[in-house]
């Protein structure tokens, strides 16, 4: 079973003929509002995709839109939430016309998951192997739970995104590290002052030393590249052909990739149906509303042998 332990935001979403400069003004296309959240789409993602139930730890605000995301949890059967007095989390995106994003986050009720809180609710953590963490909650409760769950020997799946204020304790308690390229390029240099263009292996092998067991590097429409102690593998990615909104697509990778995981695939496979899920994804609109089923998966990839 899948446990996610992260953020909720309500997504709100301008489109743009493209990113707007320092200084410059100018009109939006459209304005949405979309259910996302790194931790809440991961969470999602699973619960369409797994046939086992997910928990996810998470807080809304007593507020409209933390009631517009209880009751898409609720529809799919997603259990952990909390309410507080806090606002729900946002996060304000940029997406141009060729697809492309960038995103502002306000923190709100995601900054009340501390490791107190979560302490209260480890004994219905622990009922669950497979883990997903990322970073738009406080760094000490990730890496508190991360600590506590791997002494467990539960399964830690770690997204290092927004990758600010991340500190190296947490690598030693994580399975699956699961960077993009800029995310990996910044921790390299924050941690070892290194450029990954130019010194890619004394990287791994110091972020190897830390205690990682695997990184998957995700790459957009490059191939997706496996790195551990023993092996390198480079799985290509679908090609799409009409790409909408790559809002969600990392989160979605991850949350299919513990699906897989838990049931049983190699990695080789579980990498390969992250890899769909998230292809679809790219192809629509928002960030939750963008996921798809079951279903829809396994008929890509009998399309895309």
């Amino acid at each position: 079973m899948i446990g996610v332990v992260g953020s909720s935001n309500m997504d709100i979403v301008l489109t743009v003929e493209k990113f707007t400069n320092p200084g410059e003004t100018q009109k939006a296309i459209s304005l949405e509002y979309f259910p996302g959240g790194k931790g809440a789409n991961q969470a999602v993602t699973a619960a369409k995709l797994s046939k086992e139930d997910v928990y996810f730890f998470t807080a809304l605000g007593n507020d409209d839109f933390g009631k517009k995301l209880a009751s898409n949890f609720d529809k799919l059967n997603i259990k952990g939430y909390i309410y507080t007095d806090l606002p729900t989390g946002r996060a304000y995106i940029e997406v141009t016309k060729d697809g492309s994003n960038r995103i502002i986050i306000y923190e709100g009720a995601n900054g009340f998951i501390t490791p107190e809180i979560v302490e209260r609710k480890l004994e219905i953590l622990k009922e669950y192997k497979y883990f997903l963490l990322q970073n738009e909650i406080p760094f000490e409760t990730s890496l508190h739970i991360a600590k506590t769950l791997k002494s467990k020997k539960k399964v830690i799946i770690f997204d290092p995104a927004p990758a600010q204020n991340i500190e190296k304790e947490i690598f030693k308690y994580v399975d699956y590290f699961t960077p993009n390229e800029e995310e990996f390029k910044y921790l390299s240099n924050k941690f070892f002052n290194l450029n990954p263009d130019e010194n890619l292996k004394e990287i791994l092998r110091r972020f190897f030393n830390f205690g990682i067991k695997n990184i998957i590097l995700k790459q957009g429409e490059k191939e997706i590249i496996l790195y551990n102690r023993n092996s390198i593998l480079k799985i290509p990615v679908f090609k799409i052909d009409k790409v909408i909104d790559t809002t969600a697509a990392g989160d979605v990778f991850n949350g299919a990739l513990a699906v897989a995981l838990e049931e049983g695939k190699n990695i080789k496979e579980a990498i390969r149906f992250a890899s769909a899920a998230a292809g679809i994804t790219i192809t629509r609109k928002g960030a939750q509303s963008s996921i798809p089923t079951r279903e829809e998966v396994e008929e890509f990839l009998k399309s895309n042998k």
